[in-house]
Protein backbone atom coordinates (compact mmCIF):
# COMPACT_ATOMS: atom_id res chain seq x y z
CA UNK A 1 0.00 0.00 0.00
CA UNK A 2 0.91 3.45 -0.78
CA UNK A 3 1.21 6.31 1.58
CA UNK A 4 -0.69 8.55 -0.17
CA UNK A 5 -4.07 5.87 -0.15
CA UNK A 6 -3.75 6.33 3.35
CA UNK A 7 -3.39 9.89 3.73
CA UNK A 8 -6.04 11.09 1.97
CA UNK A 9 -8.90 9.56 4.14
CA UNK A 10 -6.69 10.55 7.27
CA UNK A 11 -6.53 14.08 5.93
CA UNK A 12 -10.03 14.02 5.13
CA UNK A 13 -10.86 13.29 8.25
CA UNK A 14 -8.72 15.64 10.05
CA UNK A 15 -9.89 18.82 7.97
CA UNK A 16 -13.52 18.06 8.34
CA UNK A 17 -13.15 18.01 11.82
CA UNK A 18 -11.02 20.96 11.90
CA UNK A 19 -14.10 22.63 10.23
CA UNK A 20 -17.00 21.81 11.68
CA UNK A 21 -14.76 22.61 15.47
CA UNK A 22 -14.54 25.60 13.63
CA UNK A 23 -17.67 26.76 12.76
CA UNK A 24 -18.54 25.61 16.52
CA UNK A 25 -16.52 27.74 18.16
CA UNK A 26 -17.37 30.88 15.86
CA UNK A 27 -21.11 30.49 16.11
CA UNK A 28 -20.32 29.97 20.49
CA UNK A 29 -18.09 32.84 20.27
CA UNK A 30 -20.58 35.06 18.22
CA UNK A 31 -23.79 34.06 20.69
CA UNK A 32 -21.03 34.89 23.55
CA UNK A 33 -20.68 38.24 22.34
CA UNK A 34 -24.81 38.66 22.01
CA UNK A 35 -25.46 37.51 25.74
CA UNK A 36 -22.20 40.25 26.86
CA UNK A 37 -23.86 43.07 25.11
CA UNK A 38 -26.90 42.19 27.24
CA UNK A 39 -29.72 41.04 24.38
CA UNK A 40 -32.32 38.27 25.81
CA UNK A 41 -32.69 34.42 25.22
CA UNK A 42 -35.44 35.72 22.89
CA UNK A 43 -33.71 38.63 20.68
CA UNK A 44 -30.98 35.91 20.50
CA UNK A 45 -33.76 33.54 18.81
CA UNK A 46 -35.44 36.23 16.97
CA UNK A 47 -32.04 36.94 15.50
CA UNK A 48 -31.00 33.19 14.48
CA UNK A 49 -34.33 32.74 12.92
CA UNK A 50 -35.01 33.33 9.76
CA UNK A 51 -37.95 34.16 7.74
CA UNK A 52 -38.51 32.25 4.23
CA UNK A 53 -39.60 34.13 1.80
CA UNK A 54 -41.64 31.54 -0.80
CA UNK A 55 -41.81 33.11 -4.26
CA UNK A 56 -44.93 31.85 -6.06
CA UNK A 57 -43.30 32.17 -9.25
CA UNK A 58 -39.98 30.19 -8.61
CA UNK A 59 -41.12 27.20 -10.69
CA UNK A 60 -41.89 28.98 -13.49
CA UNK A 61 -38.63 30.34 -13.25
CA UNK A 62 -36.71 27.23 -13.23
CA UNK A 63 -39.46 25.59 -16.03
CA UNK A 64 -38.84 28.58 -17.90
CA UNK A 65 -34.94 28.04 -17.71
CA UNK A 66 -34.29 24.62 -17.76
CA UNK A 67 -36.18 24.83 -20.86
CA UNK A 68 -35.08 27.17 -22.57
CA UNK A 69 -31.05 25.84 -22.29
CA UNK A 70 -32.60 22.35 -23.71
CA UNK A 71 -33.94 24.37 -26.86
CA UNK A 72 -30.46 25.81 -26.95
CA UNK A 73 -28.96 22.51 -26.65
CA UNK A 74 -30.93 20.93 -29.36
CA UNK A 75 -30.53 24.34 -31.79
CA UNK A 76 -26.49 23.79 -31.08
CA UNK A 77 -26.19 20.57 -32.17
CA UNK A 78 -28.47 21.01 -35.06
CA UNK A 79 -26.15 23.97 -36.25
CA UNK A 80 -23.12 21.91 -35.66
CA UNK A 81 -24.17 18.97 -37.27
CA UNK A 82 -26.11 19.92 -40.69
CA UNK A 83 -24.03 23.70 -41.09
CA UNK A 84 -20.70 22.49 -39.23
CA UNK A 85 -20.70 25.31 -36.98
CA UNK A 86 -18.19 25.58 -34.04
CA UNK A 87 -18.99 23.72 -30.82
CA UNK A 88 -18.73 26.74 -29.31
CA UNK A 89 -21.63 28.16 -30.48
CA UNK A 90 -23.74 25.79 -28.48
CA UNK A 91 -22.06 27.67 -25.51
CA UNK A 92 -23.28 31.09 -26.37
CA UNK A 93 -26.63 29.66 -27.49
CA UNK A 94 -27.49 28.80 -24.00
CA UNK A 95 -26.52 31.90 -22.32
CA UNK A 96 -28.83 33.87 -24.70
CA UNK A 97 -31.72 31.50 -24.46
CA UNK A 98 -31.56 31.12 -20.63
CA UNK A 99 -30.83 35.35 -20.43
CA UNK A 100 -33.97 35.13 -22.60
CA UNK A 101 -36.14 33.05 -20.96
CA UNK A 102 -34.80 35.07 -17.27
CA UNK A 103 -36.24 38.48 -19.35
CA UNK A 104 -39.78 36.38 -19.71
CA UNK A 105 -39.98 35.57 -16.41
CA UNK A 106 -38.97 39.18 -15.34
CA UNK A 107 -41.38 40.21 -17.25
CA UNK A 108 -44.09 37.54 -16.01
CA UNK A 109 -43.55 38.60 -12.93
CA UNK A 110 -43.61 42.17 -12.49
CA UNK A 111 -46.87 41.70 -14.35
CA UNK A 112 -48.16 39.78 -11.67
CA UNK A 113 -46.54 42.33 -8.74
CA UNK A 114 -43.96 39.76 -7.50
CA UNK A 115 -40.84 41.82 -8.61
CA UNK A 116 -40.24 45.50 -6.89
Amino acid sequence: MDGLEIAVPIMLVFFSSIVIITFITARHRERMAMVQKGLSSDEIKAFFTREIRRDPYSALKWGLLCVSVGIAIVVGNFLHEYYHTNEGVIIGLVCMFAGCALLVYYAIASKRGMVP
